[in-house]
């Protein structure tokens, strides 16, 4: 099992991933302990003092003018984390809360939240056990951070809240007590003392989490989606002309665009299909949803890009308020606004929600007898008797619809809070969530074109498809039978969409 490292510079992307969904160790540096330890005298020193610190002697958000006396400050921590954790709705996936557990434990290790090394370690600990909090679906607005679900998770660490016994298959496993699933893991509950409570909770972890998931998962669809719809133009009897390097990269440089263009017509190398049609085809140009391909499915690649590097720049960022400087100071800031992170979260939306529109579209085209160059009928064995993917196609229209809704930014929104301290706020959670359905609902679309595609390959029989093409259908065909009567389709498009998955 791979173990990542976590120091004072951060870490990668695919650290994220690998401890999030392949459930990696975490070892904390002995630097970023030692970073740690140092920063925690600065706090002292300020915990003993008369001088007001918010974080530290004061109340938080709108009570931040509050001063509070020596005594009560550690009651103020944990009355800090109990109240914020006042999330609402079903618990948000495995994945996501280890993702979000993680960034802030890289935070923490930061040296600049002013967090024992006791809180990292203990932090650090529950995720090498397994264990999952209960994290609900609302709570954050993205501003202050994403205070309810990180306050949900530091309720854990105290030896109180809810949470999940170990998973090994990406479920959240089992809720039982939280106290007997630290006893079992030798885990001593934390008694968090001054500014650690507000240290666990004001990060833009979960959203960035969301972020760092999607990126990874539309990387790995981007790249099916290439061959997916290759495999259309030649079910389609399409050509492959339009997929040229000379049309792309020289004549309009998005880089996105150029690499699909490059996928598609390497996809189409060797096709008998293709070349059946070369000569004497009656068709002057193929349709939008075919020769555009690229610059679609490319615009989602550069959007991808762009993502990638706001995601790496959060990732080597320390987001806390207060935050404690170099020489010890302890100041407030604003970095804790979700608004970068959120901004991508919507961006990615848009394109995949538009890629899966024109997979839908090259489907409903394979469908449709008028418009497919010969194929039957909604590609069934007997129409009229035989249905085919007449419903499949509804499916896959419903669920472009649907995503059509969730492209609509949440980023554009703001509700104030606490009592108009925190007047503007950047909705970040909730654009991850949605594009985290985004992104399900088009690896779903992309498998019913998929499942067309294929059958509309092999009806050009005797004709062979490309290389590319027949090791992606013989794929599929390892899980979805070829074509038939008419049988239990849901299952066959289930085992499509796992098949993108992998």
């Amino acid at each position: 099992m791979r173990t990542v490292t976590i120091n004072s510079a951060g870490m990668t992307m695919q650290d994220v991933i690998d401890v999030a969904r392949h459930n990696a160790r975490v070892e904390i540096s002995e630097q970023a302990l030692a970073g740690m330890a140092a920063t925690r005298e600065h706090i002292e020193k300020l915990a003993n003092g008369e001088t007001p610190v918010y974080g530290i002697s004061t109340g938080f958000g709108a009570l931040a003018n509050r001063h509070i006396a020596i005594e009560d400050r550690v009651q103020l921590q944990k009355s800090l984390v109990r109240s914020h954790a006042a999330g609402m709705g079903e618990p948000v996936e495995r994945e996501v809360v280890r993702a979000l557990m993680l960034l802030r434990l890289k935070t923490l290790c930061s040296g600049r939240t002013g967090a024992r090394p006791l809180v990292a370690q203990t932090m650090a600990d529950i995720l090498n056990a397994g264990i999952t909090p209960y994290v609900h679906e609302y709570g954050s607005l993205g501003c202050s951070g994403d205070l309810a679900p990180l306050a949900h998770c530091a309720m854990v660490l105290m030896g109180e809240g809810r949470a999940f016994g170990p998973a090994t298959d990406g479920t959240l496993g089992t809720e039982r007590p939280v106290a007997d699933l630290l006893a079992e893991a030798g885990i001593t509950p934390v008694e968090l003392r001054e500014k650690e409570g507000l240290a666990l909770i004001n990060g833009t972890d979960g959203m960035l989490g969301m972020a760092i998931l999607a990126i990874a998962d539309l990387n790995h669809l981007v790249d099916y989606a290439d061959k997916i719809a290759a495999m259309s133009v030649e079910g389609l009897m399409g050509t492959d002309q339009v997929f040229r390097p000379e049309l792309h990269e020289p004549l309009r440089p998005h880089p996105g665009q150029a690499k699909s263009a490059a996928n598609m017509f390497a996809a189409l190398k060797g096709s008998e299909i293709v070349a059946s049609h070369r000569v004497g085809d009656s068709k002057v140009q193929d349709a939008y949803s075919l020769r555009c391909a690229p610059q679609v499915t490319g615009g989602l690649r550069d959007t991808i890009d762009y993502a990638t590097v706001v995601a790496t720049r959060e990732l080597a960022a320390a987001v806390d308020n207060p935050i404690v400087l170099e020489n010890g100071e302890v100041t407030s800031n604003g970095n804790f606004h979700g608004a970068p992170v959120a901004y991508i979260l919507d961006f990615l939306a848009i394109p995949a929600t538009d890629l899966g529109s024109m997979s839908e579209r090259r489907t409903d085209r394979m469908l449709d007898q008028n418009r497919s160059s010969g194929l039957p009928p909604f590609l069934a064995a007997d129409a009229g008797v035989d249905s085919g993917l007449m419903i499949a196609q509804y499916t896959q229209a419903g669920l472009v619809s649907e995503n059509k809704r969730l492209a609509a930014p949440a980023s554009v929104d703001s509700i104030p809070s606490s009592a108009m301290q925190e007047d503007h706020v950047s909705m970040g959670w909730h654009a991850g969530r949605k594009l985290r359905k985004v992104v399900d609902n088009l690896r779903m679309i992309l498998a019913v074109e998929l499942t067309a595609a294929a059958r509309a390959v092999e009806l050009r029989a005797p004709h062979q498809p490309s290389p590319i093409s027949a090791e992606l259908i013989a794929r599929l065909r390892k899980v979805v039978p070829g074509m038939g009567t008419d049988r239990f389709l849901a299952p066959e498009l289930a085992a499509a969409a796992e098949l993108l998955r992998s």
